[in-house]
């Protein structure tokens, strides 16, 4: 996989984001539904991918819109999970999507990037892209949608 340009660069508040992210992945039961996969977790960036299949293709033949808002929203929340202290979990506050082409790939993937990273809210901006079956270049496909989303803190309780 190449090394996609990033916006901005950040520290980690837990040294242990990534194992972090990967075990809240794991646990997320509608991505496994949808066969979703995380490709990359870093400091404030996520990347999940989809293939195409008959359960997320809708009635003109297009991966249906709800798969693609799913997986950039879970792409956000990840990379600002990435973000956050130990014994934190997020929610999803808003987000907006903008459909920007059909989706007629096999593949997308969903990149995620945080823009603000504060103590309680984060921003980030979210490109899902087709993408060629065989991994190549994340961000060389043509763009699909466009997501800005919030995503607030949760402290997990230790009790």
């Amino acid at each position: 996989m190449s090394e996609l340009p990033r916006p901005m660069t950040f520290t980690p508040r837990n040294p242990e984001f990534e194992a972090v992210v990967r075990e809240s992945f794991a646990k997320q039961n509608f991505l496994q539904i949808i066969g979703a996969e995380l490709v990359e977790v870093l400091p404030g960036r996520s990347v999940i991918a989809v293939r195409r299949s008959d359960a997320i293709v809708q009635q003109q033949g297009l991966l249906h819109g709800a798969a693609i808002g799913a997986i950039g929203d879970v792409a956000g929340g990840y990379a600002a999970l990435s973000l956050m202290p130990p014994d934190s979990e997020v929610v999803t506050v808003e987000y907006k999507i903008n459909f920007v082409a059909p989706a007629k790939a096999d593949r997308l993937v969903a990149i995620a990037d945080v823009l603000r990273a504060g103590r309680t809210l984060s921003v980030c901006q979210i490109e899902v892209r087709a993408a060629a079956a065989d991994g190549a270049d994340l961000r060389s496909g043509p763009l699909i949608a466009i997501l800005q989303a919030t995503f607030s803190r949760v402290h997990l309780s230790t009790d």
